[in-house]
């Protein structure tokens, strides 16, 4: 980051390690999923394709960080599950959850068409995510317990629910037959009503799916992958162990666990059986922190290792003005798809989101507004990535991480708004020096030491005299960064009666290029955070 009379802001970030040595679970769930299967037509209550592709997303998010050694799921949720010893990241929440999220929620994107060859992906996927510490082995076989004991009673209720509605009843009607029924009881309905045997529905659907890598398997052998690509996009290739899916009756049962070797090394030995499962023991030790309220919020997302990102995928140096726009338009994407994001402001592969300070999203969950923003913007920019790069090939999936940051003023956010626009300039006018010093045959390393220790008079004149390049006639995208908002909504419109109507139309987002350290900015859009 640059130095300027702006950088007090981040002294607002807080830590949210996960302390050692708990155990560090990662959940994420499908954002409204309901919504989602119904749009692409999943087969109810089970499309056997779409979990496949959340077991086939969740084996890519093990082999892309192997600090996660086991995971399991059902239905639209997956949880991740990371040895013992594990300092990714250095253990912050924030950063883990939002990562995970992003990279699923990019694999779910590159995989569909894989999956449903011919279904359209409509609009983008996106998972909220959340941590859970676990203070103990003892604590994550109670977690496994519980989500595999929700994994039946759903899929039990689904299963009944459905089979109901298909044969004639309302889902009013249905759910009113299924109210207060138990197990025995739902078992029953499906048999005599329906002839189904629910022990004999598949595995995947009653017991959920879980990954792991273990030398005891029948099924392990060592296999040459491509786990990434190097500077100049070409595949890295490592020997590593397969994951081995499997459906487990009790995945948290001493004798599935202990059978593994790899497991009690990674996470520990499960001493016994677990009895009466306890779901409320379980969350209490939910990682969860809720942000201040009647704060401006700001989810900032950066792209996670972005220079090799823009490397592999030959982005023009030193700014890609189709990949600045791809960039803003998942912001735009986002602003219309969180109403209470009032502004965003982005440079290179960085965006900062604006919640209102009186925004109740998620009730001010900080874990799940991250990963519902960073997630949501990841799978927009893959499905966007042929409108801005129609000739060529995106190689790997990118993913972001995010945190979220509470100011308790305005002219705070301001000045904070303010730290990124006066980065912006620095690390810019910093960089087409570089680029331009690389482009006349020096090295990088020529380039940095030519570099070091310049100053702003110093770099504009090193353009002018020796790149004839004057820096302020360079594109208002580089030097002053993009800001998203809304544009002013038209109040007292006038309906077909002739009545002047009270409401608002929804306001068009828009993309502008300003100064925004010019508080000239806020005076003539006094709208966008409504304190100007």
């Amino acid at each position: 980051m640059a130095n300027s009379k702006y950088e007090y802001v981040k002294s607002f970030e807080v830590e949210d390690e996960v302390m050692f040595p708990n155990l560090i679970i990662i959940r994420i769930d499908g954002r409204d999923f309901s919504r989602f299967s119904q749009v692409h037509k999943f087969e109810k209550p089970n499309d056997e394709t779409s979990l496949n592709l959340m077991n086939s997303c969740a084996s890519s998010v093990l082999v892309e960080y192997p600090d996660i050694v086991f995971a399991y799921g059902y239905s639209d949720e997956y949880s991740f599950v990371f040895k013992k010893a594990s300092r990714f990241y250095q253990r912050r929440a924030s950063k883990i959850l939002s990562l995970v999220a992003s990279f699923f929620a990019a694999v779910y994107v590159t995989k569909w068409k894989e999956f449903f060859p011919h279904t359209k992906l409509e609009y983008a996927p996106s998972f909220a995510s959340k941590v859970v510490s676990c203070a103990s082995v003892e604590v994550l076989q109670a977690y496994l317990a519980w989500r595999q004991h929700d994994c039946h009673i759903s899929n039990q209720y689904d299963t009944c629910l459905w089979m109901l509605v298909k044969s004639g009843k309302t889902l009013s009607e249905t759910q009113e037959i299924l109210k207060d029924t138990q197990k025995q009881q739902r078992n029953e309905l499906l048999f005599q009503q329906f002839g189904i045997n629910y022990k004999m529905l598949p595995v995947l659907f009653r017991q959920g799916s879980c990954l792991f890598k273990t030398k005891k398997s029948k099924s392990f052998q060592l296999l040459e992958e491509t786990v990434k690509h190097d500077e100049n996009g070409k595949p890295v290739k490592r020997l590593r162990r397969r994951e081995t899916l499997v459906h487990s009756e009790n995945v948290a049962g001493r004798s599935f666990w202990n059978e593994h070797s790899s497991l009690h090394k990674d996470l520990g030995h499960f001493a016994k059986d677990i009895g009466k499962i306890e779901p409320d023991y379980v969350k209490s030790f939910q990682f969860e922190s809720r942000l201040l309220p009647l704060t401006w919020v700001v989810v900032r997302i950066d792209g996670c290792h972005f220079h090799r990102f823009s490397e592999v995928h030959e982005f023009e140096k030193p700014n890609d003005e189709q990949a600045l726009k791809l960039m803003n338009s998942c912001a735009v994407a986002v602003l219309e798809e969180f109403q209470d994001i009032a502004f965003a402001y982005g440079v290179s592969d960085e965006f900062s989101f604006v919640l209102k300070n009186k925004s109740e999203l998620y009730k001010r969950q900080s874990s799940k507004i991250i990963s519902a923003v960073v997630s949501f913007f990841t799978s927009t920019y893959m499905m966007r990535w042929g409108d801005f790069f129609p000739h060529k090939k995106l190689k790997y999936p990118p993913s972001f991480d995010g945190r979220a940051v509470c100011y308790p003023t305005s002219d705070i956010l301001l000045d904070y708004l303010a730290w990124r626009q006066v980065d912006c300039h620095i690390n810019n006018q910093y960089n087409t020096c570089f680029w331009m010093l690389v482009k006349s045959g020096k090295s990088k390393i020529q380039a940095q030491d030519y570099l070091k220790g310049t100053q702003t008079r110093e770099k504009n004149e090193l353009l002018s005299q020796q790149f004839g390049i004057e820096y302020n006639s360079l594109p208002v995208i580089f030097r002053m960064g993009s800001s998203v908002f809304r544009l002013k909504t038209q109040e007292g419109v006038t309906e077909e009666n002739g009545e002047v109507s009270g409401k608002q139309v929804e306001a068009e987002v828009g993309v502008d290029y300003s100064n925004i350290i010019d508080q000239c900015f806020w005076q003539q859009h006094p709208h966008i955070l409504s304190f100007s």
